[in-house]
């Protein structure tokens, strides 16, 4: 059964199950739901701050090669500290 299948008949279940089954579904699916990704207010300012170093020319960019290169670059010298 294709995932598109699953979700069709998972919400059309969910649409008319009964109140006890329903929440044994969210039950199963509660820690999913409530483990999204939110960030810190600390974060959200960095983000911000770099945000408006991009629009004003000042913050550094990489193009993804460059980027590839820095990642490569670094698990190479870990390998070698070992």
């Amino acid at each position: 059964m294709r995932t598109t299948q699953i979700r069709q008949q998972l919400h059309e279940y969910i649409d008319t199950a009964e109140d006890k089954k329903l929440k044994a579904i969210y039950t199963l699916v509660e820690n999913d739901i409530a483990d999204e990704f939110e960030l810190t207010a600390e974060q959200k300012k960095e983000l911000d701050r770099r945000y408006d170093d991009y629009m004003n020319g000042v913050g550094e960019t990489y193009t993804w090669e460059e980027t590839v290169a820095m990642a490569r670059q670094a698990l190479a010298d870990r390998k070698n500290k070992k």
